[in-house]
């Protein structure tokens, strides 16, 4: 009787250790998940990258784009829509991945007219206009530029800006990154430093709405 007492007794210890160290393991796991996304967040936004919304707010979508990926263009509305909707609970942050032939020179420009506080307006004109400087998914920059002429934007300063130490410092930082965070199509989507595994709207939300339970 006594040794079948002692068998239950080890067996319930057992199982209750093996609880509690599950429960730890969890934890842990938990924290290590929370702690990467938290530093891959810090090295995924870029000091001085363009930036809309709240830019304390606690859910960060980082987005890496190509102005000449039609992808890309035809997704804008879709982000722009959810910023809106959330303006003070998200803050978006864009990165370049020129991966279309001449698309670099004209992240130069977006960059260039960044410094002008015209990015946002230029992305969005770009993206307007795309098929008349893309032509077989090759982007022809001059035309680009010409685009850009309406808005308004120091042509002269422009020029000199898209070719500077700034742009150019700017444009090394994105495409390390980007080669860091395993980029190889655009659009690509982080959000708080979580990688969309599967492209799409309905998964982009999914990703910020399990980011804002967490956080508002």
């Amino acid at each position: 009787m006594n040794k079948k007492i002692l068998f239950v007794s080890v067996t319930v210890f057992l199982l209750a250790a093996f609880f509690i160290a599950a429960t730890y393991y969890q934890s842990q796991l938990s924290s290590t998940k929370t702690a990467l996304s938290e530093d891959a967040l810090e090295k995924l936004v870029r000091v001085g990258a363009p930036m809309k919304g709240n830019e304390n707010a606690k859910v960060t979508i980082v987005e890496f784009l190509d102005p000449a990926c039609e992808t890309c263009a035809v997704f804008f509305p879709f982000v722009d829509k959810i910023m809106k909707k959330y303006p003070e609970k998200l803050r978006l942050v864009v990165r370049y991945a020129p991966l279309h032939k001449g698309s670099d020179k004209v992240v130069r420009l977006l960059e260039a007219a960044h410094l002008q506080n015209q990015f946002w307006p230029a992305l969005e004109l770009l993206f307007a206009k795309q098929q008349q400087w893309t032509q077989h998914h090759v982007a022809q920059p001059q035309i680009a530029k010409d685009i850009l002429s309406s808005l308004p934007l120091d042509q002269k300063r422009l020029a000199q800006d898209a070719f500077g130490k700034k742009v150019t410092q700017a444009l090394n930082a994105d495409l390390a990154d980007g080669k860091t965070f395993k980029v190889r199509a655009t659009p690509e989507f982080f959000v708080n430093g979580r990688k969309m595994q599967t492209f799409g709207y309905e998964q982009l939300l999914q990703l910020i709405n399990e980011e804002m339970a967490k956080h508002y």
